[in-house]
């Protein structure tokens, strides 16, 4: 099994997922935008990846592109599974009552939550 992203290495899948294949140069650049980053952690953070299976690279010119080599949802699911486990003991109430007790859920974000509690029970049944 695959092991799990680090905390550092997720801001880089986030930019990948959402933008798109990108050289370290325009990594760093977007990462800097946050917070200050120096670019030699950067590269050295995505060849780590590369070499974990994280990433994938192709050459380009004198470069390189990197893109995801994970998709964001199996990645997302196996940190809540992990989250979920060492956080909440397993519990999705638990979970669920922690973070609607303290974050306020949108009108419209209830009424998901309430339909798709629903379509769980009926499919149940």
């Amino acid at each position: 099994m695959q092991s799990t992203p680090t905390a550092s290495e997720l801001p880089i899948l986030q930019l990948l997922w959402d933008q798109g294949p990108l050289t370290v140069r325009e990594v760093h650049d977007a990462l800097s935008a946050e917070k200050e980053v120096v670019y030699t952690t950067i590269l050295k953070t995505m060849q780590v990846m590369l070499e974990r299976g994280f990433l994938k690279r192709e050459q380009q010119g004198r470069g390189h592109l990197y893109s995801a080599a994970i998709a964001r949802e199996t990645t997302q699911d196996k940190l809540l599974d992990t989250f979920l486990d060492r956080t909440f003991g397993g519990s999705v109430k638990g979970l669920v009552m922690r973070a609607l007790g303290n974050h306020r859920a949108s009108p419209k974000e209830l009424e998901e939550l309430k339909a798709l509690i629903d379509d769980m029970q009926t499919e149940e049944q």
